[in-house]
């Protein structure tokens, strides 16, 4: 009976990836979560609220999605909030100063978060900076330039509506979800499709996985990382304009903590720290948990400084759970 037993916990585990699991239990906290809060406050149940919550990841979710495909290789990008914040100002500067179309304003937000990632991807893959120094950097440095670009001041783009419609408009009429939360999962498909479906995918879990032996395998592993963070800035830069169209302004004082939120999100959908492990339907669950979670602490009350308790008893949480199943491997 014993072995029995032992040869179907064998199979089971066989047949359930890791990442399956995880995200399994990111989805059931998420679901937990949420039941918790219906019950809670008859305010959380509106469908204001919701539609709220939906918009409020929108964000987040798309910086996390790009931070994915960087923890899965090991590294950390901590630069991605100021960077949102950089791109946000450049799609102003184009669309508010230099009075170039709407279109050139959104290219040119996110070439200029490719830009900044790949400036990051360099730094690590040819200066051998750690990622930790090389992200601290652009942060400091994005940071810098948004203010300086923008005189310290917002740049607001209320003369142009269409702008605003790229997060706020409706593509479904007669339906009150923004366009954010389309985009947001647009992009969590194309991500999807491309950790998944891509060479780049593939070098981005080998890499993750063991650097030295993709390296012998005969993996250009500095050039794929390049790529991997410049594809983490170019989500970034979609945030960032996102942010602007939604606040109708790009705001040059924002972004910080930011990426501390995507990484958090990401974390909690079970990519690991490790590198090597991760998904994107997971960091998705996890963006929806850091949201629901402060939506619903906020709704009941409960005073920020607590609810960042709670979330980074969280962040802890998942962390731990990702450490004890990787050595129960």
């Amino acid at each position: 009976m014993t072995t029995r037993t032992t040869s179907l916990g064998t199979a089971l585990r066989t047949l359930i990836r890791p990442e399956t699991m995880q995200t399994f239990l990111a989805f059931a906290g998420l679901i937990a979560i949420f039941v918790f809060f219906w019950i809670a406050s008859p305010f959380f149940r509106q469908g204001a609220n919701i539609v709220a919550i939906l918009l409020s990841t929108a964000v987040n979710g798309v910086l996390a999605l790009g931070v994915t495909f960087v923890i899965i290789t090991a590294g950390i990008d901590l630069s991605i909030g100021t960077v949102m914040t950089f791109s946000a100002v450049m799609s102003g500067v184009f669309i508010v100063d230099l009075g170039l179309p709407v279109p050139v304003g959104v290219l040119g937000g996110l070439l200029a978060g490719a830009t900044c990632g790949l400036v990051n991807g360099f730094a690590i893959a040819k200066m051998k900076i750690p990622p930790f120094i090389a992200t601290l950097g652009m942060m400091m440095m994005t940071k810098g330039l948004s203010l300086i670009l923008s005189r310290s001041k917002p740049i607001y783009l209320v003369d142009t509506p269409a702008f605003n419609k790229i997060a706020m408009g409706n593509i479904i009429p007669g339906i009150t979800i923004p366009n954010a939360v389309f985009i947001l999962f647009g992009a969590a498909i194309i991500a999807s499709l491309i950790l998944g479906k891509t060479i780049l995918g593939r070098y981005t879990f080998a890499i993750g996985s063991n650097e030295e032996a993709a390296r012998l395998s005969g993996v250009n592993v500095d050039a794929w990382k390049m790529g991997v963070y410049a594809l983490c800035g170019t989500f970034a830069g979609l945030g960032g304009v996102l942010m602007a169209s939604r606040l109708n302004s790009a705001q040059p004082a924002l972004g910080a903590g930011y990426e501390l939120d995507a990484i958090a999100a990401a974390v909690i959908g079970g990519t690991s720290l490790s590198g090597g492990e991760g998904t994107i339907l997971g960091t998705i669950i996890g963006a929806f948990i850091m949201s629901t979670l402060i939506n619903g602490l906020r709704i009941l009350s409960v005073p920020q400084e607590w609810q960042m308790v709670v979330t980074g008893m969280i962040v802890i949480g998942a962390v731990y759970a990702d450490i004890m199943r990787r050595r129960a491997k």
